[in-house]
């Protein structure tokens, strides 16, 4: 019995996407999503987390996420997009992005429609957890309601 490649990345992905929308992230998977999401919600603050399956996804942006969002102040909307699977989504989510060079795993803070701070991968590997929090934090302290 043969299994498509398609059925065993979602199999092992799963996990990883579950991890930031059991939290309150919402995923955006095509790029009309985000398109329509970044519209709509263009008021206020925004946090788009560009998920990976890389181990400093794993091991520290995905939890540095889920330990930022415990802060007093949040931004109003959570978003992912997922680099390497939902192509167009990630494709379209980083044009926002500018000047920015794509980086997963990376986490994105938009006030009002536009990039006020941006933690690019070399921001993420080599910092723990806790790190990449109070990077966020200080961000959502200066820029979140």
């Amino acid at each position: 019995m043969s299994m498509s490649f398609d059925m065993y990345m979602n199999d092992v992905i799963q996990p990883m996407r579950d991890e930031l929308t059991r939290i309150g992230v919402k995923e955006l998977r095509t790029a009309e999503e985000v398109e329509g999401n970044f519209e709509e919600y263009k008021e206020g603050t925004s946090l788009v987390v560009v998920n990976s399956v890389c181990g400093c996804a794993a091991g520290l942006c995905r939890p540095g996420v889920a330990l930022a969002l415990n802060h007093e102040k949040i931004p109003n909307h959570l978003f992912t997009v997922f680099a390497g699977q939902d192509k167009e989504a990630t494709a379209k989510a980083r044009e926002y992005f500018a000047p920015y060079p794509p980086s997963s795993p990376s986490i994105a803070l938009m006030k009002d429609g536009k990039l006020v701070h941006f933690i690019e991968r070399h921001e993420i590997e080599d910092h723990s957890a806790e790190q990449i929090a109070k990077n966020l934090t200080d961000a959502f302290d200066k820029y979140c309601e």
